[in-house]
């Protein structure tokens, strides 16, 4: 299992792109992929319950990684983070 913070940037929070690009982006890999907010969990290959978790600008996400190809992953999705949000 790997996982990292990360404080939102994005001025509108994760809203619908975004959330449909992690959503793509965690698709890609057979490890599980959660957010956890710290009010809300989701499963990140499920873009009505990473929605639903209501992230703002500001909020600390803490993303978990767990799975066979979960290395990867991880790299994949910190950067996207990095990069997007």
């Amino acid at each position: 299992m790997k996982e990292f913070k990360y404080v939102v940037q994005d001025e509108l929070g994760l809203h619908a792109r975004p959330a449909g690009l992690l959503v793509k982006e965690a698709a890609k890999y057979k490890s599980a992929v959660t957010l956890d907010s710290g009010v809300k969990k989701a499963d990140a290959k499920r873009i009505m319950a990473v929605m639903s978790m209501g992230v703002k600008k500001g909020v600390e996400v803490t993303v978990t990684i767990e799975g066979e190809d979960e290395d990867t992953a991880f790299e994949a999705i910190q950067k996207f983070f990095q990069e997007n949000l």
